[in-house]
Formats: structure tokens, C-alpha cells, sequence
């Protein structure tokens, strides 16, 4: 299964198209998989920093960024977000697996060429509870550019989604 996420629950179909920041590549459909849903159960437009290690994440790597917590993943917001985060509805489209390909590993984009039909859309509910659920820890942050500059020294798999509405 393949997820999309949306603050609009009455898209019918999904048709590829054109991504502004890839203009390079053809019009496409974009869906992510389970393990990478969390990364946005955010405001389509809200920055957010995550992290996490890997088997290849050191042990100092491990020490200085996730000794502290127990959670799977830390996703970190600017403050100003927050009030954002609580307030948006965000709704869950499923979609069938069958046409979508693995883009990019790391990440986890899938895309399909062919448009897509949802098997069915859901509410996701309230944003926090459902990042708590999936085993994330939330931090809140004024900017979150000095964690973005650190996290690309390290060893940590990381994931910066929507920087361009960070503030500076």
C-alpha cells in the first residue's frame, strides 16, 4: 500500500504531473510507503527536519543525537507551526501499489507514470496523537536551519522537507 497525503479529501483521481522542483524529470504521481508516512503527518507546507539512525549511523552519531529518546524518529518544526499542526485537517489516500515504483530509497518516493485511482480516503485525525502513535518525537525548534547544517555532518539517515518556508 501507498499513502498520499493532503488537507483536500475530495481528490478523485490522481493525475501525473509536473514537479516544480524536478522539471527535469516527466509528469509523474507521488506516493510514499508506511515506514516514511509519519514524515507528513504535517501541513503540506510546514518545514520539518527528521532523523533517525540506520545501521551505518555511528556510535558517536548515535550518542550526541539519539541517546536522549526512545522513539523510533525525531521530527523537529519551527515553533511558529505549531499552532498550524494542531488546527489542519489532513486526510490519508490510499493507493494501490501495482503501478508505482521506487524512485528513491533513501527517501521513499514512489511514483507511478499512469494515473491513480485511490482505494479510499481517511481523515488522518489529530496530527500529534498520530506522530506519538507511530513512535516520533516531536521538537519544536525557533529555526530550524542550525539543526538542518548539523545533521548534514552526520552519519543519521535525514529527511528536510518544505525548507524553502523555513525561516532564515
Amino acid at each position: 500500500m501507498m499513502y498520499h497525503f493532503s488537507e483536500d479529501d475530495s481528490i478523485r483521481h490522481f493525475i501525473p504531473r509536473q514537479h516544480p522542483a524536478h522539471p527535469n524529470l516527466p509528469a509523474m504521481v507521488w506516493a510514499i510507503d508506511e515506514l516514511r508516512a509519519p514524515l507528513y503527518f504535517f501541513p503540506r507546507d510546514c518545514p520539518r527536519v527528521a532523523f533517525w539512525p540506520t545501521a551505518n549511523t555511528s556510535a558517536e552519531d548515535r550518542q550526541r543525537f539519539h541517546a536522549q529518546t526512545s522513539a523510533r524518529k525525531v521530527i523537529a518544526i519551527e515553533s511558529g507551526w505549531l499552532e498550524k499542526m494542531q488546527s489542519t485537517k489532513l486526510y490519508v489516500y490510499h493507493m494501490p501499489a501495482d503501478t508505482f515504483t521506487c524512485r528513491e530509497d533513501g527517501p521513499g518516493y514512489f511514483t507511478s507514470l499512469l494515473p491513480v485511482t485511490p482505494q479510499r480516503v481517511e481523515p488522518v485525525g489529530n496530527l500529534l496523537a498520530r506522530l506519538c502513535a507511530a513512535d516520533v518525537e516531536l521538537r519544536l525548534t525557533p529555526s530550524l536551519f542550525p539543526l538542518h547544517d548539523t545533521l548534514l555532518q552526520t552519519t543519521l539517515h535525514f529527511s528536510m522537507i518544505r525548507m524553502r518556508n523555513a525561516l532564515r
